[in-house]
């Protein structure tokens, strides 16, 4: 007999994307990149919404092909960036109107949450036993976040986020993609600039990293390395902007966890699906570290899809 599961969707800034899990694993996971005109650093939200609506009915369509209609018991659909009060984004509409829609033609429970809590779900498939724990730090490393956080076991949402930790101006994404697409690089570039830095034979690049109450500030180095254009190997600049992520990243879980105790950390986003960054950020740092799978720690609707399950099913 096949297993119940969630269907799960989330339309992020650069991602259209649709699973299904249970309890136990996820059975289905399809995603589509939005499109960026080349040498371009983002999108519109007007953009993104109207990509979102082409994308997602094909994708649904894969799923129902792969996934009996009857077996859905619930859908959960990211609504918001965040939990905190008055997170929006237009183009989560997207995803949330397709759930209202779907929901009611198949007669199952709606569920709502944000697409921060499916990445820290997507980033725990596989590192479940952190919710036996009272309490664990988790970094969402992203083009649009920069976030430390304090995550406690909750039983109405999974488990509460509060934040302890963020970006007073850029993220570490943009910080990456700027740097990326004034290297001609596509966007979004963090796949590109990674390869060009792995290939660095000189390391003496050193932005600087600037830290100050848990938080960070990445708009000092991004200018620094924009005036090293040319002047330095592109590789050689490539990895000086890794590693000073990487101390970036090291002094603020140092600064968390001197004010919240010695805890274990889970990081996700997609910047954390690097794995020369997650090589650096072992190296720099004392704290237990866990990852998610790479495939599962850029934006997708996985950890959407398990907190349905979370939620819906047991």
């Amino acid at each position: 007999m096949q297993t119940r599961v969630s269907l799960g969707i989330d339309t992020s800034c650069y991602t259209t994307s649709v699973a299904c899990a249970d309890t136990q694993s996820i059975v289905f996971e399809k995603r589509a990149m939005l499109s960026v005109p080349f040498g371009n650093r983002g999108l519109r939200q007007s953009d993104g919404l109207f990509q979102h609506v082409k994308q997602l009915s094909p994708l649904l369509c894969d799923l129902f092909n792969e996934v009996e209609p009857s077996r859905i018991a619930a859908i959960c659909v990211s609504a918001c960036p965040t939990s905190q009060q008055n997170s929006y984004m237009p183009v989560f509409l997207a995803g949330l109107r397709q759930a209202e829609t779907l929901a009611a033609a198949l007669k199952v429970p709606l569920i709502r949450t944000d697409h921060q809590s499916g990445h820290i779900r997507a980033a725990l498939y596989g590192n479940e036993g952190l919710l036996k724990r009272d309490r664990f730090l988790a970094a969402h490393i992203s083009g649009g976040t920069t976030d430390v956080l304090l995550v406690e076991p909750h039983p109405d949402r999974s488990y509460r986020i509060e934040p302890i930790g963020t970006s007073t101006d850029l993220h570490a994404g943009q910080f990456v993609d700027r740097i990326g697409v004034a290297l001609d690089l596509p966007f979004p570039a963090g796949k590109h600039l990674e390869a060009l830095a792995v290939t660095a034979k000189k390391k003496t690049v050193k932005l600087a990293s600037a830290v100050k109450d848990g938080s960070c500030s990445f708009s000092g180095a991004e200018s620094a390395a924009q005036r090293l254009l040319h002047t330095v190997e592109d590789e050689e600049l490539a990895y000086g902007v890794y590693d000073c992520l990487a101390r970036t990243l090291a002094k603020m879980f140092a600064a968390a966890r001197s004010e919240h105790g010695n805890l274990p950390i889970l990081i996700c986003g997609g910047v954390a699906s690097s794995n020369l960054l997650r090589s650096m950020l072992r190296d720099r740092c004392d704290a237990k570290l866990y990852f998610g799978e790479p495939k599962y720690s850029s934006d997708n609707a996985a950890g959407v899809a398990l907190l349905g399950a979370d939620r819906g099913l047991s």
